[in-house]
């Protein structure tokens, strides 16, 4: 099995990453993953990248299989992940194109399988500060040695999808103090903490939700429209910090499991 040392989970508009890559594909006892893994060098680092919706965006936000896309990054060797999501903003301040590194989630999905420890042995991994403090600095840090306006903290709510939010449940996300939303960011995080990996979101701002003051209803074609322009100036930011990210410390992340079994 070829080796990796960062992944990347892509989003809407964001498949073609690397330049030059080798595809494996990869079978896990959950499934497949959405597509085959692209292998490539950025930076002289081996970077596995995975289209969370498919080569074709074929696979809706609840259909993706979360588990099978980790655990695939877990055999090619993978400590580090990084999951740029398109997301909508629920403050009027947060402009268009505007990187959010999150380190707070709220879930707002339903049945979506969010855990690898289903039994017989209970495991209670905490969610406190579910992302990955190392690589936030990295990516918060590089966006703004490249002048990229980027937030440094933030909290995401993941609703389920594939509809955007009613005016009503807008307002209610706009009043809790939360800052973007989108469909994808939960459980694929805490996923990976569970296997005891390094996980870091960016969201990127693609629209206003309904719910900030003066904001149109969304449609997709914004959100890739948007995304689409912003592009390189993401595949820029991870160009850089990629080569920036060192081998997985003994942080929250890597000792996720200690203690967490019953």
């Amino acid at each position: 099995m070829a080796e990796a040392d960062v992944g990347v989970f892509g989003g809407s508009g964001f498949y073609s990453f690397l330049p030059d890559v080798e595809e494996v594909e990869v079978d896990t006892p959950y499934g497949k993953p959405s597509a085959p893994v692209a292998l490539g060098d950025v930076g002289g680092k081996r970077v596995a990248f995975l289209p969370r919706h498919g080569r074709a965006h074929e696979l809706p936000p609840a259909q993706i299989n979360y588990r099978a896309n980790v655990w695939a990054m877990k055999e090619l060797g993978v400590r580090r992940i990084i999951g740029p999501n398109a997301s909508g903003a629920l403050k009027a301040e947060l402009e268009l194109g505007e990187f959010v590194v999150c380190d707070q989630f709220v879930d707002r999905t339903s049945g979506r399988v969010d855990t690898f420890y289903e039994g017989p042995e209970t495991t209670h991994v905490s969610a406190a500060d579910p992302y990955c403090p190392d690589l936030r600095s990295v990516l918060v840090e590089t966006a703004r040695e490249l002048d990229i306006p980027v937030r440094d903290r933030g909290t995401v709510v993941v609703i389920q999808g594939p509809r955007f939010s009613t005016r009503a449940e807008s307002r209610w996300f706009h009043e809790a103090g939360w800052d973007v939303i989108n469909m994808t960011a939960y459980p694929e995080g805490y996923l990976a903490r569970e296997l005891e990996l390094c996980y870091a979101n960016i969201s990127m701002v693609t629209d206003h939700d309904v719910g900030v003051a003066g904001a149109a209803p969304v449609s997709h074609h914004q959100v890739i429209e948007v995304f689409e322009r912003n592009n390189e100036r993401l595949r820029d930011l991870l160009f850089a910090a990629i080569p920036k990210i060192r081998p997985q410390p003994q942080d929250v992340c890597a000792t996720a499991l200690q203690g967490a079994r019953v």
